[in-house]
Formats: C-alpha cells, sequence, structure tokens
C-alpha cells in the first residue's frame, strides 16, 4: 500500500519531532503493509516553512536511516502548500514541491475554516502550469461542509481531492465522517492518505478505512483508490469518475 500524505520527516513541522519518532512512524506504517510513504511537510501554513531544495535533503538523510535500521519503507518527497497567491510563482522559482518531486501533482491545502475568493483562479492557473492541483482533506473545510457545490466546482473544473483515513473512520467526529462518505459516493475523491503525524493521537489507520471502503462500497472502489496511489507515484493520468454534487438532505418539516 502506498501512502501519498503523512508527516514523517523530523523536525520540521508538527509531525515527527524527532529522526526516532520517524523510524517508528515508518515501522507503524509497515505493520499496515504501507511500504511507500510520500513525505509532504507544512509549507506556508503560518507555522512552517518548508521549501523544495530541504526537503530533498531531509527524505535523503531518513531513507538513509531507514535502511540502516532495516525498516523497508521507502520515503519520497512531497510538501503541503497552504493555499496562497503565487503558489505559480514560486514553483517557477523552484521552491513548491510537486508529489514525488517530478510529477504533474501538487497538493494544495485550504484553512480550515473557509476557501479563499481566489481559489477557483488559482487552481486554473496551476493547471496552465500543466500540474495537477490535490485539494487535500477537503472534508475537514467547515464552508465546503455548508457549501459542497464549490467541491464539485472545483472537481469539475479539474482539480483532484484526497480524504483523510481518519475522517472516514470517524476519528475526527460524526459529522466529517458523514461527509467524507459523501464526497466518496459523490465521485468527488480519487486518494485516500493517512496525514499521519505520529504514533499515538494522529495514526495511519489506512487498514481501517481501506476496510470501511471494502464493506461500504466493494472492491472496485477500494481498488480505484489504491491504483490511483500508484498511477501517482508513477505519475500517470489518474482514473476519475463524473463528479456529481453533494445533494444536502431534506430534513423532516424544512423544504
Amino acid at each position: 500500500m502506498i501512502d501519498i500524505h503523512c508527516h514523517i520527516l523530523p523536525g520540521i513541522d508538527d509531525g515527527a519531532k524527532t529522526m526516532e519518532d520517524s523510524v517508528e512512524m515508518a515501522k507503524a506504517a509497515l505493520n499496515e503493509g504501507i511500504h511507500t510513504i510520500i513525505a509532504t511537510p507544512h509549507h506556508k501554513n503560518g507555522k512552517f516553512n518548508n521549501v523544495k531544495s530541504d526537503i530533498l535533503l531531509l527524505v535523503n538523510r531518513v531513507n538513509t536511516r531507514l535502511k540502516e535500521e532495516g525498516v523497508d519503507v521507502t520515503i519520497l518527497p512531497g510538501q503541503e502548500v497552504r493555499i496562497f497567491g503565487e503558489v505559480v510563482e514560486d514553483y517557477k522559482k523552484g521552491e513548491i514541491l510537486p508529489l514525488t518531486d517530478d510529477s504533474q501533482y501538487v497538493f494544495i491545502e485550504f484553512p480550515s475554516n473557509h476557501v479563499p475568493r481566489y481559489t477557483e483562479r488559482l487552481l486554473y492557473d496551476i493547471q496552465l502550469e500543466g500540474l495537477t492541483p490535490i485539494i487535500v482533506h477537503p472534508e475537514r473545510n467547515s464552508e465546503l461542509i455548508e457549501r459542497p457545490e464549490k467541491l464539485y466546482e472545483l472537481v469539475k473544473n479539474g482539480a483532484c481531492t484526497q480524504v483523510t483515513a481518519s475522517s472516514l473512520t470517524g476519528y475526527f467526529g460524526k459529522k466529517i465522517q458523514k461527509f467524507s462518505q459523501q464526497i466518496i459516493e459523490a465521485n468527488l475523491t480519487h486518494f485516500i492518505a493517512s496525514d499521519a503525524h505520529n504514533t499515538h493521537n494522529r495514526n495511519f489507520k489506512m487498514n481501517e478505512a481501506m476496510d470501511f471502503i471494502e464493506k461500504q462500497y466493494g472492491m472496485d472502489q477500494l481498488y480505484f483508490f489504491t491504483e490511483n496511489a500508484e498511477l501517482l507515484i508513477d505519475n500517470q493520468n489518474i482514473y476519475r469518475e463524473i463528479p456529481e454534487p453533494i445533494k444536502k438532505k431534506k430534513f423532516l418539516g424544512l423544504f
């Protein structure tokens, strides 16, 4: 299994604090059947700035340490970019890191409570650069929960999304779990990933999520997510189903 979103690099954001933490996270991933992890430290989120060159160096250090420890997990470089107006400019300057370094896919994170007004234009400009934006954990964005039609428009216009395993399995609460399921059912997401930060309160939960998907939606949906992760790291075009609007259910007495 491949995990495309993980904060396993030590000491550079709110994920692993030390190299020992990184090793422990890799061991936990291996126990879940994860053999490849894209390290995606935060960038430009108001607390952490991690440019491409620094991430590449640290990924090499972690891979060397894992090899020394006999932990058979491969770390690939990535970055979780908080949306900001100069993403394209910084990409051209070599500071923005696509997933696996040389792929067309790039992570874009929204603030937790809103979607910036310039989002649609920026995601369009990113695609003009030959990149495919992947919106991370849209199920945890309060504006998208209230206005899911915004997510539909962004996906319809070419963006991809990634839902977090812990959201789907209920660790962020029932509201977020329900919205995660609605996103899957409306063909509005393309990846499931851990967004793991440590081995205690923000663990991988990938096996649990994949079991849930198989039971709830069947093997075809499970293969859709696992194969898309493989296609991403091979820089191939991923599978996409035709997106549908999420229908808000009417409550009794409200019309």
